[in-house]
């Protein structure tokens, strides 16, 4: 099978629900562009949006920006969402998570290969991983 080509897009969106859509679209478009489709591209799609979801909701800083990373990397595709609140990390809720909300992360968990955060200089960054099939390291 032969390498996949290193690529890298990405973008900005307000932190304003109304633009969690647009977000979707053109992370929908991105993996379209670079004929990644099927379950991968679902599975990535529902990630990125519910990790943009998280951002718009979460971070606290006024008149903020979200940015979305999408990047191909060794066998597979990453995500990064980034929001300027570092103070404020990803955490799974206990509990009923589907009567307080809170069943984003594990959502994220189940659909990703592995995901997680980190504090970058400017922003926190919340990524997850997923592996194309049939590019699996051996």
């Amino acid at each position: 099978m032969p390498a996949l080509t290193p690529r890298r897009d990405s973008f900005r969106i307000p932190k304003r629900g109304r633009h969690v859509p647009e977000a979707r679209a053109r992370v929908r478009r991105i993996l379209k562009d670079w004929a990644l489709d099927g379950e991968l591209a679902h599975d990535v799609t529902t990630v990125a949006t519910e990790l943009v979801t998280n951002a718009v909701r979460h971070c606290r800083v006024t008149l903020a920006e979200v940015e979305v990373v999408v990047s191909v990397r060794g066998c597979g595709v990453l995500v990064e969402v980034s929001d300027p609140d570092k103070g404020k990390v990803p955490t799974q809720r206990g509990g009923d998570a589907e009567r307080d909300g809170g069943r984003g992360l594990v959502l994220v968990d189940a659909l990703s290969e592995r995901w997680g955060h980190e504090a970058r200089p400017f922003t926190k960054c919340v990524w997850a991983y997923f592996v194309i099939p049939g590019r699996a390291v051996r």
